[in-house]
């Protein structure tokens, strides 16, 4: 088993870090908000620390999940950062969905250890259950050394190339999501205005081209119009930010996500940014 350190215990953090705990390992929490992580030491053990720096100090990995690439700088390279304290020949795991650029930046900062980009896919649901799936940017080494220690949140985890890869797997993902919530909303959306059995309906079609994991997982909810399960517009729309950002830098044409982008910008302008990612069907009903 390993000495870690787990630095932000949000909707994400706060789960895997148990499951961390659970397999035995012997895990130092920090949380901006302290008194967060004292409950979770309360509830799962280990210890918790004032400082990122105090946390990473003495550990063989460090994770975070924090929540963009200023929280991120934040914990890693500002003052009482997890970067200074970190142990030679010691791995950074950073579980945040943030930008490929941010990524890069760490892994070249990294002094005598090691750092992998590693967003994950699977929403807190995955987190609670331990089956998120990890996509790594970095070297093979470092990654085969922290890939067991994942696992004990971790369904499937992969390297897909150097640094920053995994932020870009993960803006590929959300890419594709965008597009498979927006034509699930329409579907319903066109459903229910031509009168028919939406649950007779998706019960037939989910057996053929058109099943997707947001039709599986989230068709009903969305047609008794609940938005509360899982990923939150707010989220969505910041990591829609990172991906047109990362195509404006790449030359890639995105005309779809950056039009679901500004759908979701509607659902924040009905008040609905912490409504889940299948709230695009609420635009459509009220704009029908």
């Amino acid at each position: 088993m390993a000495k870690v350190a787990f630095i932000g215990l949000g909707v994400m953090g706060y789960p895997m870090a148990r499951h961390l705990a659970a397999k035995g390992h012997e895990v130092t929490v920090y949380n901006r908000t302290g008194a967060k992580a004292e409950r979770w030491v309360s509830e799962f053990g280990g210890r918790a620390a004032p400082t990122p720096a105090e946390a990473a100090r003495g550990q063989e990995f460090v994770f975070a999940c924090v929540g963009n690439d200023d929280d991120l700088r934040q914990v890693t390279l500002g003052a009482a950062g997890a970067f200074g304290a970190m142990e030679k020949g010691a791995v950074f795991v950073d579980h945040t969905t943030a930008s490929a650029g941010i990524a890069r930046e760490l892994a070249a900062a990294a002094d005598g250890f090691d750092v992998i980009d590693a967003p994950v896919s699977g929403g807190q649901a995955g987190a609670e259950n331990g089956v998120l799936t990890v996509m790594c940017g970095g070297e093979a080494a470092p990654f085969a050394r922290a890939e067991p220690v994942m696992a004990a949140y971790a369904r499937a985890t992969r390297l897909l190339g150097p640094a920053g890869s995994g932020q870009l797997a993960k803006m590929m993902n959300q890419i594709c999501i965008a597009g498979a919530v927006q034509g699930l909303a329409e579907a319903i959306h066109f459903g229910k205005q031509a009168g028919l059995d939406i649950e007779a309906v998706i019960d037939t079609i989910s057996k053929g081209a058109a099943q997707s994991w947001q039709m599986e997982n989230r068709y009903k909810t969305m047609n008794e119009g609940k938005f509360d399960f899982g990923f939150a517009v707010d989220w969505m729309r910041k990591d829609l930010s990172i991906v047109l950002g990362e195509a404006r830098s790449n030359g890639s044409t995105l005309p779809v996500t950056a039009l679901v982008d500004q759908f979701y910008a509607d659902v924040q302008t009905m008040g609905g940014g912490r409504w889940d990612t299948s709230s695009l069907l609420a635009r459509l009903e009220r704009k029908g």
